[in-house]
């Protein structure tokens, strides 16, 4: 099935990307093959009719993509990160050595001086 939905999703992405091509802009691009208004869409020739299936086949390209992350992470249920193998369990941290506390009074920080 994602076979299927893979090879539509190229389809779909070649006949988007020659839909877009197509369409008439402000410096004509590739949409200069309709010259007259006698053509085969109307008088206002195929701006609108390509308008229309560029949104259709642009719409279809989405859902599609959605429809194929579902297939594709229905088949992949297992994590990378669950196939890691440890070894040996980790030990615990070395604790950090503690500064010895002193009674003495010389060891302790000089007084500030009093405020005049």
């Amino acid at each position: 099935m994602t076979t299927i939905v893979l090879v539509i999703q190229f389809v779909l992405a070649i006949v988007l990307t020659i839909a877009v091509l197509l369409q008439k802009s402000s410096s004509i691009g590739l949409g200069a093959y309709s010259g007259s208004n006698e053509s085969l869409f109307g008088a206002k020739g195929p701006a609108g009719f390509l308008t229309k299936f560029t949104f259709v086949v642009g719409f279809l390209f989405i859902a599609n993509t959605l429809t194929l992350g579902y297939f594709y992470n229905q088949s992949k249920k297992a994590s990378l990160a669950e196939k890691i193998k440890v070894e040996k369990p980790l030990k615990k941290y070395p604790t950090v050595p503690t500064l010895p506390t002193s009674t003495n009074k010389t060891d302790e920080a000089p007084k500030a001086p009093a405020a005049k």
